[in-house]
């Protein structure tokens, strides 16, 4: 098959989602197109973007200037010299020209690298937003193929409360099929009119033969290291779990919590630390490889995921660090929220609480380190609940089933779904 992903910014270390379908599908023998924006900090992806050498299946639109005038004669420009390669597709796009939302000149920019392109088996937007774009796209003949829409987050939560519960109209009526990453955000997405005999759960996965199990047990110096990873934005909810871990180590002074990743909230929660008198026990170490998380969950003992629904709305699914942690053995700390519970089994492989829940998250840690001797068949449960649902090179097959099955119109899934279909569709 030959495949078009639509996407934000490639390649964007924080989506190895997004990767990992890519690499399948080239491993599968798929032709696989990436098309998008250039990253902001260009040094720093995944290993595999070079071996794979997917750049040079990547293709960018040309960069906006942020000025309005100098956005416009850009766009003028790029009329002018591609205009040749698809005449009615730069008619059709410049209807786009008369918004007064300057914004929409990205669809002009946007279609640049598409222009001349082979139709496609399959087009697939990799969040709605995309997939309102890809619809756009394909309008105006810019791209070809059966449109595929994955929901993952922000897209079927935050972005309908800022545009409104019809903002995906148009995309449910003429996208081809849907994909969410949990049951929570694919009864979002019916709810908000999508066909549910054309949306599936489809979960991200991981590789997890890359994160080795290892049965976690207390040190002999009573040393216990805690874990965190994810942007340091609201969404994430670390602030409550560096008040809880400040709470538990006034009785457990021998306690580490490391936190990995970087965001506008950095400063925010130094302070934070700084105030509660921890800066020596909590630490935000910033952004790490994937090869560095690793080796510092190897390490840790306990992993805290203190998810919460932000201000603006924002939900997160069973994120991936979450999935790589309990894949690696350790019994974690998450909070009921979004599609978490999913993939976390209250009391068999981690605990779950209240989101925004400081004094909840400190009696679960409490609770674990008391009792280590839970620490491995919760490890245990965990990693053989992600290997049967989260396991990417599984969830890529399905991937390419679905394809398959969008192209020739037969896929027609069961209306009703439990979690224990996450990693496996069923079709009537």
């Amino acid at each position: 098959m030959k495949i078009a992903f639509i996407v934000n910014k490639f390649p964007v270390i924080s989506e190895t989602f997004i990767l990992n379908q890519i690499t399948g599908l080239i491993c599968r023998g798929h032709e696989v197109h990436i098309y998008g924006d250039r990253p902001d900090d260009q040094a720093k992806f995944h290993p595999d973007v070079e071996k794979y050498d997917l750049l040079k299946y990547t293709f960018y639109a040309p960069q906006m200037p942020h000025n309005k005038v100098w956005r416009l004669l850009k766009a003028l420009w790029l009329v002018m010299i591609n205009f040749h390669k698809a005449p009615l597709v730069i008619l059709r796009s410049l209807k786009f020209l008369k918004s007064k939302d300057a914004p929409v000149l990205k669809i002009l920019y946007s279609i640049i690298p598409l222009l001349g392109a082979e139709p496609y088996d399959i087009i697939h937007c990799q969040f709605g937003i995309l997939g309102n774009a890809g619809i756009i796209y394909r309008d105006i003949g810019a791209i070809k193929g059966k449109l595929v829409t994955s929901f993952r987050g922000y897209d079927i939560s935050w972005y309908v409360k800022e545009y409104g519960e019809k903002v995906y109209n148009q995309l449910f009526i003429k996208g081809d099929f849907f994909l969410a990453n949990c049951e929570f955000f694919r009864q979002r997405a019916i709810q908000l009119g999508c066909d549910q005999k054309r949306i599936i759960v489809h979960g991200s996965g991981i590789d997890c033969s890359r994160f080795n199990f290892r049965v976690r047990k207390s040190l002999a110096d009573g040393k216990i290291y805690i874990a965190t990873t994810g942007r340091l934005i609201e969404k994430k909810g670390i602030e409550y779990a560096i008040r809880a871990v400040a709470q538990v180590l006034k009785n457990y002074p021998n306690l580490e919590y490391n936190i990995i990743g970087d965001g506008h909230l950095k400063a925010h929660l130094q302070q934070v630390i700084t105030e509660l008198g921890v800066a020596e026990k909590i630490k935000l170490l910033g952004w790490k490889n994937q090869q560095e998380i690793i080796q510092i969950i190897d390490n840790t003992h306990i992993f805290i995921a203190p998810s919460v629904t932000a201000k603006d709305g924002n939900q997160d699914a069973p994120v991936n660090t979450l999935k790589e942690a309990m894949a690696m053995g350790l019994p974690v700390i998450a909070t009921r929220h979004g599609g978490i519970p999913e993939l976390v089994q209250d009391g068999i492989s981690g605990l779950l609480v209240p989101e925004r829940d400081a004094d909840a998250i400190a009696d679960k840690l409490t609770y674990l380190i008391e009792h280590p001797e839970l620490w491995e068949q919760m490890g245990k449960a965990g990693r053989a609940f992600v290997e049967k649902h989260y396991d990417i090179n599984h969830l890529n097959d399905e991937l390419v089933k679905i394809y398959q099955q969008v192209i020739v119109d037969k896929l027609q899934p069961c209306s009703e779904q439990s979690i224990d279909s996450v990693a496996s569709p069923k079709y009537t």
